[in-house]
């Protein structure tokens, strides 16, 4: 291959890369103009009201006489699961990650790896299953829980969807941090652990909080999941066993129903606009993260 072909070769591959980082952005603003755009006639909507949409647990879209759009009780059963779940994910997918950086075995660490990273191939519809089938059944019978696909079921679910994201990207993130760290510490009498908490965690803290907010944006966005685990009851929970409805689980549950074109369908799609909002918001601020990790 002389050097004219290996230049022409070297270039199409150059464009075809380019032409692949430009399309991953012109596929998000794509679909952020297809969503706000099946919900844009809302603002020439006379009966529809953003204030009420944001602020009522009303949600009564069929309804003839009282047609209510409140989603006030879906956004707050969405960060009610969100948050229970990130509690229960954050602590083991960290522990995990240090018990897998620093204290495992090679062929250990490498059984563990690939086991975590399993979790995340399960089917989101598997995990409801799973949650429909026998946690529910436990939580009737352990937790004294009424009825047991609740918000606490949904949680665990998310919980386990999230620790792979989590898990993966922290122990990556303790990996970067320098082995002049670990024997410095260690040179001064550290314990391992005492090394952990006192060296490695404050080194890797940008990249740790960076896997915590992708496991975050994973547990926001999942639907099926959900859908299935927590209940779908409109109510704005009060205890980890009650039932609630989220913002993914209703878009799911009802846009198959709503004819197209109407306002029930258009808020539908609204409700998407603000779901892209949030996860862009939980993305963009770990992509920060992360771009700071690295400097």
């Amino acid at each position: 291959m002389n050097a004219q072909t290996r230049k022409v070769s070297e270039g199409v591959i150059e464009a075809l890369i380019r032409l692949c980082g430009i399309s991953a952005v012109i596929f998000v603003f794509g679909i952020f103009f297809f969503v706000c755009r099946e919900a844009f006639p809302l603002a020439y909507n006379d009966k529809f009201s953003l204030f009420e949409f944001l602020t009522s647990t009303l949600w009564y879209p069929t309804s003839e006489i009282t047609r209510r759009y409140g989603i006030l009780a879906m956004l707050v059963g969405t960060f009610s699961v969100t948050m229970l779940a990130m509690l229960m994910a954050v602590p083991f997918g960290i522990g995990a990650a240090i018990y897998i950086s620093e204290f495992s075995a090679p062929r250990t660490r490498e059984i563990l790896k690939v086991l975590i990273e399993l979790l995340a191939a399960i089917p989101s519809v598997v995990w409801g299953f799973i949650g429909l089938t026998i946690i529910s059944r436990s939580l009737v019978r352990f937790a004294g829980a009424d009825v047991g696909v609740n918000m606490l079921n949904g949680a665990i679910l998310l919980a386990l969807m999230s620790v792979p994201i989590i898990v993966s990207l922290a122990e990556d993130s303790l990996r970067a941090v320098p082995d002049t760290y670990r024997e410095a510490a260690i040179a001064m009498g550290a314990t391992r652990w005492q090394m952990v908490f006192r060296v490695l965690l404050p080194g890797a803290r940008n990249g740790l909080l960076a896997a915590v907010l992708l496991g975050l944006g994973r547990a926001v966005g999942e639907t099926m999941a959900v859908l299935m685990a927590t209940g779908h009851a409109i109510q704005i929970p009060h205890s980890p066993l009650d039932s609630v409805r989220t913002l993914t689980a209703n878009i799911a549950a009802e846009l198959g129903e709503a004819p197209v074109g109407s306002a029930h369908y258009q808020v539908l799609f609204l409700t998407g606009v603000l779901l892209f909002l949030i996860t862009f918001l939980v993305n963009f601020s770990a992509g920060l993260v992360i771009r700071k990790a690295r400097r």
